[in-house]
C-alpha cells in the first residue's frame, strides 16, 4: 500500500477522485489542507464578511470564483471531485454524503478554501508533539463551543474547535509551535477544563472520533475550520456544499507557506 505521507498534493487528489475515502490527517505531507465551504453567490458576501469577522476559526486562503471549479491553490484539480468526501446542507440540514458533488454544481456557486490545523501537526511532531489521533488512527475530534462568533448579515453560529490531548510539559511547545502558523487557526483558543467552552463531554465529540487522553496530559483545544458548518446548521441558507469534516481539500501550496518566521 502506498505510504500516503509521501503522495504530492496531485496524486492525492487524483486518489479522491478515483473514489477513495479517507480522513486527511497525516496525508502528503508538507502540502497545505483547507476546509471547504461552497455557497451560492447570493449568500458569499455575507459569507466572507464572517470569515473577516472570525479570522480565528474562517482564515481564508483562497477564493474561487462563480462557477470556477480550479484556481491557483489547485491548478490541476477540480474542486467538485478532489475531496475525500463532501456534504451536501439544504436549508441548514444535511441532505447527503458523497464524494462527488458534480451532481449539485450550479454556474453560481462561490468556493471558500480555508485553513485547516492539518497544516501544523507535521511542525508539532517534528517539535516532539504526539498527535493522537494520528496515533489512535482516527479522524480528530471536534466540537460546538458555547463561544459565539461575531455574525454577518444572515451568518451566524458558534466556534467550533478541534483538540489534541498533549502532555502538560508539551503543552507551551504545542502552543509556540502551532502560533507560528497564524494563517491556518495559530495558537490555541484554550487548554484545560472543556467546560469553559461549554464541551460537557470529550468522549462525545460533535464531528470526528473521541481519542484516548492519557494521564498526564491536557487537552489543548485549536479554532476548527469546521465552524462554518456549524454556522450552516443554524443560519440555514437555502444549499451549502462543504468537506466531510476531517476529510479535508489538499492544496498546492506549502505548508511552509503559512510559517511565520
Amino acid at each position: 500500500m502506498t505510504d500516503t505521507t509521501s503522495l504530492t498534493a496531485a496524486e492525492a487528489r487524483g486518489r479522491f477522485r478515483a473514489g477513495e475515502v479517507s480522513p486527511t490527517s497525516g496525508w502528503a505531507s508538507g502540502f497545505t489542507q483547507a476546509n471547504l465551504m461552497i455557497l451560492p453567490e447570493p449568500d458569499a458576501f455575507d459569507f466572507l464578511l464572517f470569515a473577516q469577522r472570525n479570522p480565528k476559526s474562517c482564515p481564508v486562503l483562497g477564493v474561487l470564483e462563480p462557477g470556477e471549479t480550479a484556481g491557483p491553490l489547485l491548478s490541476d484539480g477540480d474542486i467538485r471531485t478532489d475531496a475525500p468526501l463532501y456534504r451536501v446542507y439544504v436549508d441548514g440540514v444535511l441532505e447527503r454524503e458523497t464524494p462527488d458533488i458534480t451532481d449539485w454544481w450550479r454556474p453560481d456557486l462561490v468556493s471558500f478554501l480555508i485553513g485547516c490545523s492539518f497544516t501544523f501537526e507535521r511542525a508539532l511532531l517534528e517539535g516532539g508533539v504526539r498527535i493522537a489521533h494520528l496515533d489512535q488512527g482516527v479522524n480528530v475530534p471536534m466540537y460546538r463551543t458555547s463561544v459565539r462568533c461575531l455574525s454577518a448579515g444572515a451568518i451566524a453560529g458558534p466556534m467550533v474547535v478541534s483538540m489534541r490531548p498533549v502532555p502538560a510539559s508539551q503543552v507551551a511547545d504545542a502552543v509556540r509551535i502551532s502560533a507560528r502558523y497564524p494563517a491556518v487557526h495559530g495558537a490555541p483558543v484554550h487548554i484545560g477544563d472543556p467546560e469553559q467552552l461549554g464541551i460537557t463531554d470529550l468522549d462525545q465529540p460533535d464531528f470526528g472520533d473521541a481519542v484516548r487522553i492519557n494521564p498526564g496530559e491536557l487537552p489543548v483545544f485549536w479554532a476548527c475550520g469546521v465552524t462554518p458548518q456549524a454556522a450552516v446548521m443554524e443560519s440555514k441558507p437555502p444549499l451549502a456544499i462543504s468537506h466531510a469534516p476531517g476529510h479535508m481539500f489538499i492544496t498546492d501550496a506549502r505548508d511552509s507557506d503559512y510559517l511565520v518566521p
